[in-house]
């Protein structure tokens, strides 16, 4: 009989238990065993013992540096033990704009059987096995632990540092990015970022420059795609699939497409001042993109959070001699005052968010923009990007 290891209680793992047989869990966070309301055994982590394992599946989040990691003999990955399903697989990562990309190739492709989930959180224990498509959000913790499945199209967006601490380098954090090209066949198809062009596969490589190779290579007349900035390059790899899987483009369903909150959502307090809300923008790429789009205005910008051991000389490197003040808060602050001072930048420390808006409401000016980009994740004060962004809004809203 088969025994199934799923490590990590949480919400990949619960799905997966529901459609294998004789499931345990083993969570670092539970003390002492018990069952949950849909009968399943919870075990503290320290009860797991390999030689009465058949299969170890983990939540894609716990790093390999976890001792059940280490102890596990039959380790596959959630994307592994689905890899025989019979959809055909669109799997789209990179560092920055993964979501949105996903969620517009879901809006192109609705219509033609397809299903959306992966890290975009539908896990693929609940998509259906009888889908066309499913187009997946993969990160790079997921493809670390995956050896077998792969896609039939990879769409990758730029790398750029991320997740060092989980992943230990920047060269470990790429290496995961690029693993599905190892294991991908003639006859499938990635889109990739021009510097990895050569990189040795059996696909059929697309490489892509910026958005105006993209829109070319595909003719897309990028005139006619309303979105700008970072989101060009969501929607134009969105269509990219849409045109080589059923020859369209489509620009008014494109152009339809709602973005989320969270990203360079913009919002007028009652002075009629920009605030823009970039709380998803947790690494440096993602606040370099958000301050490209308001390059032609001084910025006001509130930076920091956990920024998980990235070296972030390059992003001062980028604010240097702009018209940009910055209003540090998180637990890297004192690290984001110390590089400004460096740099020559303008610089306050805050005592936390609703402080640094109360600080840039004193200096705000009307031809100016606020922007809470922050290049760090939220989990050092909040319980997630959205409740960052969400606190920054209600304050908004407060100014009289």
């Amino acid at each position: 009989m088969q025994r199934v290891s799923l490590f990590g209680y949480a919400k990949t793992t619960k799905a997966i238990a529901k459609v294998v047989q004789n499931a345990v869990f083993y969570d670092d966070k539970c003390t002492k065993p018990f069952r949950d309301k849909n009968g399943f055994k919870v075990n503290p982590s320290s009860q797991f013992d390999a030689k009465y394992s058949s299969l170890e599946i983990p939540s894609p989040a716990i790093p390999p540096s976890n001792p059940l990691i280490k102890k596990a003999k039959n380790l596959i990955s959630e994307y592994d033990y689905f890899k025989d399903t019979s959809p055909l697989k669109v799997w789209i990562s990179g560092t920055n704009g993964k979501t949105t990309t996903t969620q517009m190739m879901q809006h192109l492709l609705k219509d033609k059987g397809s299903q959306a989930g992966g890290n975009i959180g539908v896990p693929l224990a609940k998509l259906r096995a009888d889908a066309k498509i499913w187009i997946l959000e993969t990160s790079s913790f997921t493809m670390h632990y995956t050896n077998k499945a792969s896609p039939n199209i990879y769409v990758l967006l730029p790398i750029s540092p991320d997740h060092l601490s989980w992943h230990g380098s920047m060269k470990e954090y790429e290496d995961a990015k690029l693993k599905p090209l190892l294991t991908m066949q003639e006859g499938e198809i990635a889109i990739v970022p021009h510097r990895y062009k050569d990189i040795k596969t059996d696909a059929h490589i697309i490489s892509y420059k910026d958005e105006d190779s993209l829109a070319k290579h595909f003719d897309i007349d990028i005139d006619r795609v309303n979105f700008k900035g970072a989101f060009l390059a969501d929607a134009l790899l969105a269509m990219a699939i849409d045109k080589i899987l059923f020859d369209n483009i489509d620009y008014n369903k494109i152009n339809s497409f709602i973005l989320d909150p969270h990203r360079q959502e913009e919002l007028r307090d009652a002075k009629n001042r920009l605030w823009v809300n970039d709380t998803k923008a947790t690494n440096i790429d993602a606040t370099i993109a958000a301050l490209q789009r308001y390059s032609d205005s001084p910025v006001h910008l509130i930076l920091g959070g956990d920024d998980k051991g990235v070296q972030l000389d390059e992003l001062f490197e980028y604010l240097k001699n702009k018209d940009i003040s910055i209003y540090a808060i998180g637990s890297n602050k004192d690290r984001l005052h110390k590089l400004s001072f460096k740099y020559n930048i303008n610089s306050k420390l805050c005592l936390n968010l609703k402080d640094a808006i109360v600080k840039i409401d004193k200096n705000l000016k009307t031809d100016e923009v606020a922007l809470l980009s922050p290049a760090a994740s939220s989990l050092d004060e909040f319980s997630s990007y959205a409740q960052r962004g969400d606190e920054f809004k209600e304050v908004i809203r407060d100014i009289s």
